[in-house]
Protein backbone atom coordinates (compact mmCIF):
# COMPACT_ATOMS: atom_id res chain seq x y z
CA UNK A 1 0.00 0.00 0.00
CA UNK A 2 1.23 3.18 -1.51
CA UNK A 3 1.53 5.90 1.85
CA UNK A 4 -0.80 8.74 0.98
CA UNK A 5 2.60 11.27 1.50
CA UNK A 6 4.51 9.35 -0.38
CA UNK A 7 5.37 12.55 -2.79
CA UNK A 8 6.11 14.79 -0.12
CA UNK A 9 8.78 12.06 1.24
CA UNK A 10 10.22 11.76 -2.30
CA UNK A 11 10.17 15.25 -2.35
CA UNK A 12 12.39 15.65 0.67
CA UNK A 13 14.34 12.96 0.03
CA UNK A 14 14.94 14.78 -3.24
CA UNK A 15 16.08 18.11 -1.77
CA UNK A 16 17.90 16.19 1.01
CA UNK A 17 20.23 14.81 -1.73
CA UNK A 18 20.60 17.58 -3.95
CA UNK A 19 21.91 19.87 -0.34
CA UNK A 20 24.18 17.49 0.72
CA UNK A 21 25.79 16.95 -2.77
CA UNK A 22 25.57 20.31 -3.78
CA UNK A 23 27.91 20.73 -0.07
CA UNK A 24 30.25 18.57 -1.73
CA UNK A 25 29.61 16.24 1.51
CA UNK A 26 29.57 12.55 1.29
CA UNK A 27 26.54 10.64 3.71
CA UNK A 28 29.32 10.07 6.03
CA UNK A 29 30.32 13.26 6.56
CA UNK A 30 27.25 14.66 6.20
CA UNK A 31 25.92 12.34 8.82
CA UNK A 32 28.96 13.36 10.90
CA UNK A 33 27.97 16.99 10.93
CA UNK A 34 24.62 16.12 11.80
CA UNK A 35 25.05 13.61 14.12
CA UNK A 36 23.05 11.09 12.56
CA UNK A 37 23.79 7.92 11.29
CA UNK A 38 25.04 7.07 8.21
CA UNK A 39 22.19 4.66 7.36
CA UNK A 40 19.78 6.68 8.74
CA UNK A 41 20.50 9.40 6.15
CA UNK A 42 21.13 7.09 3.62
CA UNK A 43 17.40 6.35 4.30
CA UNK A 44 15.81 9.65 4.22
CA UNK A 45 18.10 10.03 1.16
CA UNK A 46 16.17 7.50 -0.74
CA UNK A 47 12.45 8.17 0.90
CA UNK A 48 12.62 5.40 3.15
CA UNK A 49 12.17 7.04 6.15
CA UNK A 50 10.85 10.46 7.14
CA UNK A 51 12.44 12.78 9.18
CA UNK A 52 11.12 13.72 12.60
CA UNK A 53 10.51 17.54 13.14
CA UNK A 54 14.00 17.58 15.24
CA UNK A 55 15.61 16.12 12.19
CA UNK A 56 14.31 18.91 9.57
CA UNK A 57 15.69 21.39 12.08
CA UNK A 58 18.91 20.16 12.77
CA UNK A 59 19.03 19.20 8.42
CA UNK A 60 17.62 22.80 7.59
CA UNK A 61 20.47 24.34 10.22
CA UNK A 62 23.45 22.30 8.65
CA UNK A 63 21.67 23.95 5.40
CA UNK A 64 22.17 27.57 6.68
CA UNK A 65 18.45 28.08 5.76
CA UNK A 66 15.27 28.13 8.37
CA UNK A 67 13.29 25.57 8.60
CA UNK A 68 10.03 27.47 6.72
CA UNK A 69 13.10 27.81 3.53
CA UNK A 70 13.52 23.93 3.61
CA UNK A 71 10.07 22.86 4.03
CA UNK A 72 9.51 25.63 0.80
CA UNK A 73 12.40 23.90 -1.43
CA UNK A 74 10.64 20.37 -0.48
CA UNK A 75 7.57 21.70 -1.44
CA UNK A 76 8.89 23.33 -4.77
CA UNK A 77 10.95 19.83 -5.41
Amino acid sequence: MERKNAALISSFARALKARRKQAGLSQEEFAHRVDLSVSYVSLLETANRQPTLTVLAALAAEFGVSLAEFAAEIEGQ
